[in-house]
């Protein structure tokens, strides 16, 4: 058994949404750091141009700005990947926004931002980009990874109706699109984040503190800790995990 391979993304693919901050640059990095070619998305060009530049300090990274919660944008973003790739190893559908709001108050385009972006545009992109994710499962396996939160598992006790139903929806989703797409050489799968500081999470962000006091492990979790959890499933270690959610938290599940 050689297992000396197990984690490298060397020759690798990767286009990450929502990369230019948050969790989808920390997995953006991580990629980078495992041999990987990745092309991150984000919606304000500026600075996915500029998160792009930092980044390939650790390698290639490329800029592909765009609004993939229209189907517009989302043809756009995939008609630039063309040009530049035929094939794709590893997608990772991150891109995301939440919406808070009291019951009686909560409005119907809180509702449709968040599950469009959330959900519908994890699947369609998916879809579009399926062709190249099938040209590369030739000698190793494709990998998607939707990312999720543990808002999709227990309940969070903020008025965020449209985001936990979302995030619950690209749980299951990920169960049915991983059983189809598995036929093609294709592994979904999904990751469940907790407390991870970025600028939809500002409490773990700006109060790191006080909410690690609710987290079994006693912190907030830092880059490494989502990097990780990316490479292992984008990698051969992670081959087997098929439909699966990994729980990135420190426990917060459980204990709520």
């Amino acid at each position: 058994m050689d297992t000396t391979s197990l984690f490298s993304l060397t020759g690798r693919v990767a286009l990450v949404t929502g990369g230019s901050r948050g969790i989808g640059r920390m997995i953006a990095e991580g990629f980078l750091g495992q041999g990987a070619r990745v092309y991150i998305t984000a919606r304000k060009a500026e600075a996915c141009d500029a998160a792009a530049a930092e980044l390939s300090e650790f390698g290639t990274c490329v800029s592909l700005p765009g609004d993939i919660s229209t189907p517009e944008g989302l043809a756009d973003v995939v008609a630039r990947f063309r040009a530049h790739e035929s094939s794709l190893d590893i997608l990772v559908n991150n891109a995301g926004a939440a919406w808070g709001a009291r019951f009686d108050e909560f409005p119907e385009d809180g509702w449709d931002k968040v599950m469009d972006l959330n959900v519908k545009s994890l699947f369609f992109l998916t879809q579009q980009l399926a062709p190249e994710l099938r040209a590369a499962s030739g000698d190793h396996l494709a990998k998607v990874i939707n990312i999720a939160s543990i808002d999709g598992i227990s309940v969070n006790p903020q008025e965020t109706y449209s985001y936990a139903a979302s995030k619950a929806a690209v749980i299951h989703l990920t169960k049915r699109m991983a059983l189809r797409l598995i036929e093609d050489g294709i592994v979904v799968n999904a990751i469940a984040p907790g407390a991870f500081a970025s600028s939809m999470n500002q409490d773990a962000r700006d109060r790191s503190e006080e909410v690690a006091k609710s987290i079994p492990s006693g912190r907030v979790g830092e880059p490494e800790d989502m990097a990780a959890a990316a490479i292992y499933l984008a990698s051969r270690a992670g081959d087997y995990m098929v439909g699966s959610t990994m729980t990135v938290d420190g426990g917060v599940t459980y204990a709520r």
